[in-house]
């Protein structure tokens, strides 16, 4: 594509020289800015922002300082956002880790991070956080400060007295809020430990702006927070309803049923997760979705068009969209007039006009024809300043030109683009480069069958071969699901396989529930090389 593509328009102002968390806070003092789902710790927004002020006079007072790297182990809660606005007041980088690592893997971010500090819970999910960070300090050299919070729900209370106050106050507001790095997000670390991605303060707070205005946030709307805040998805979200004046009401858990329940409690307008999240609570009966009134989905179960379909039945429009650590969640979104099929799709139309797509051949950069597949590739104040202490990755993350290379499959489509597939999930089955979301989709359009997932398995003197896996009724038979493929897909797009399992083997991520298609690889090797051993042998 080349150029810039417009985003929607929405109620939020979007001002050249507004992009600081201090902006996306401003306003609407007395009115919600944070409840659990329960009604506990509800606070305003000017609550909010007076926490966030003690706080970064806190964090001054006890050293920490502009520049200084300061780790977040915290599940969702007002510490969580208190820290953070603090942070962007005093110039402090805020790692975010998830509270489902162990102690090797927040070893590894507290190395690249070179953390002065980390904030934990005593306990959660019935483990010694603040035990784990302690024994860290001996092998993190930067490590100096471990704060254990006993009720992360609540706000961090910061006992400093009024002069050292004071004289971090005046050095605080003498830093300036808007320029150096505020938050860092994990990778996904499919070939390893995961780098951190790391954000500008003012890119986060303008891609926050953006959003809002192309999800119509407005005063008096209620985000159902289901994500946790150390991943970009749950991350974005919720600074967007912050920044277009809506409350936050977080569910500490998903559960269908208690999210469900919480749309008709608390009067929710928006919802954001993944594609199987969303289905679930429509699957949860008589339930009133009235006030429910925009969602944006991940696709990570193949089931957006699914979802997008039966919400439109209840007058509910959801959207695809695209995202990553390295380039925010909810970059783009889909018209949001489209049917069913346009509206659900993973790609859409990026809402900030200075973001800039395009679509190529990985190796020459050659710009591929709409409809051809190829690299979806990313220029724009959204990206990645670097990954943190890993210049050799951020130079590879970049191609010659400038483009921040995805290793994302798409193709151009109208004024935006779609997302098919990672570059590694393709198959190129006899010579054609195929997207398995396509036989994916076939094989959901056979009766029985609930879920499909394709994965590529390698074959000597053949290449690539499709394996697939389906979900549904017991009797579900292969002849009959290969058939059905026959009769809808060319001749070398059919799998060499159609097998049907139990569930998929999946993770529970940051940004939701994911299929582990590596599993469903390593099994379909494995089955290849076993079928191709017994033709040998025979």
């Amino acid at each position: 594509m080349g150029q810039g593509l417009a985003g929607g328009r929405g109620t939020v102002s979007v001002v050249a020289d507004s992009y600081s968390l201090e902006n996306v806070l401003a306003g609407h003092d007395q009115a919600a800015a944070f409840v659990e789902v329960d009604g506990e710790h509800a606070v305003s927004r000017a609550q909010l922002r007076q926490a966030a002020a003690e706080a970064a006079q806190g964090l001054s007072a006890l050293g920490v300082k502009r520049g200084d790297a300061l780790a977040v182990w915290l599940p969702n809660g007002l510490a969580w956002l208190q820290l953070l606005a603090a942070a962007a007041r005093i110039g402090v980088l805020i790692v975010p880790i998830s509270t489902r690592y162990k102690a090797p893997e927040v070893r590894h971010l507290l190395q690249v991070s070179r953390a002065r500090a980390i904030v934990t819970p005593t306990h959660f999910l019935e483990t010694d956080y603040a035990a784990i960070a302690q024994s860290l300090q001996a092998e993190v050299a930067t490590l100096e400060h471990v704060w254990p919070l006993a009720q992360p729900s609540a706000f961090m209370s910061f006992a400093v007295g009024h002069a050292a106050a004071a004289t971090a106050g005046h050095a605080a507001a003498a830093s300036g809020p808007r320029t150096g790095l505020l938050c860092c997000f994990s990778t996904s670390g499919t070939t390893g430990f995961p780098k951190l991605a790391a954000h500008g303060h003012a890119s986060i707070a303008r891609h926050a702006a953006h959003v809002a205005r192309a999800l119509d946030f407005r005063p008096g709307d209620a985000l159902l927070l289901m994500l946790p805040l150390f991943g970009v998805f749950g991350f974005m979200a919720s600074l967007a309803a912050l920044a277009g004046g809506a409350r936050i009401v977080s569910l500490p858990h998903f559960e269908p049923e208690a999210a469900a329940r919480a749309v008709q409690a608390h009067g929710i307008t928006h919802i954001v997760g993944s594609d199987a999240m969303l289905e679930a609570m429509l699957n949860v009966a008589a339930t009133d979705f009235s006030t429910w009134r925009r969602g944006v989905m991940a696709d990570f179960a193949g089931l957006t068009e699914t979802v997008a379909k039966r919400a439109l039945k209840r007058g509910i429009r959801i959207s695809g969209t695209y995202g990553s650590s390295e380039c925010y969640s909810l970059m783009s979104f889909n018209d949001w007039n489209a049917d069913a099929a346009a509206l659900g799709a993973a790609g859409g139309v990026p809402h900030d006009p200075e973001i800039e797509v395009r679509v190529v051949d990985a190796e020459t950069l050659k710009a591929c024809a709409p409809g051809e597949p190829g690299e979806i590739q990313i220029r724009g104040p959204n990206l990645l300043v670097a990954y943190l202490n890993n210049p050799e990755a951020t130079a590879k993350a970049f191609s010659a030109d400038g483009w921040y290379r995805s290793g994302d499959l798409g193709h151009v489509a109208g004024a935006g683009f779609v997302y098919l597939a990672r570059m590694g999930d393709s198959l190129r089955l006899r010579g054609y480069l195929v997207n398995p979301a396509e036989i994916e989709r076939c094989l959901m359009g056979c009766a029985g069958v609930s879920g499909a997932q394709v994965v590529g398995a390698k074959v000597a003197g053949e290449g690539d071969v499709a394996i697939a896996y389906v979900t549904g009724v017991a009797s579900l038979d292969e002849a009959t699901l290969l058939a059905h493929c026959c009769a809808q897909m060319a001749s070398f797009k059919l799998p060499r396989r159609i097998l049907r399992i139990e569930e998929f083997p999946s993770i529970n991520g940051p940004n939701g529930i994911k299929i582990q298609k590596r599993v469903l690889r390593e099994r379909a090797q494995v089955l290849v090389d076993k079928a191709l051993g017994q033709k040998l042998e025979s």
